[in-house]
């Protein structure tokens, strides 16, 4: 029982099992509900509910730019990262 509560549901899996289902994420999803390059108005929407999850404080890029340099350099991390690992699996 990861989180004392009971011994049902996500949270309570063994975190190695969540991130093997987490890593499963998205793939039921038909690629033109997750194609943002080809759905501006997909993308803007996601982007919407993505930013009313987190407090202002915290998504203030225009007021934070150690913020906006921080989330910039995770992100092209990330990116790097996926092309490698699909170089590698090709």
């Amino acid at each position: 029982m990861a989180n004392g509560k009971g011994s049902k549901g996500f949270a309570s899996m063994d975190a190695d099992k969540q991130r093997e289902i987490a890593a499963k994420g998205g793939a039921n999803v038909p690629h033109e509900k997750r194609s943002f390059s080809a759905n501006r108005s997909l993308a803007a929407e996601a982007g919407r509910k993505g930013g009313r999850s987190v407090a202002a404080h915290q998504r203030s890029f225009s007021q934070d730019r150690l913020l906006a340099a921080e989330a910039g350099r995770k992100g092209g991390t990330t990116a790097q990262q996926r092309r490698l690992e699909k170089r590698a699996t090709q």
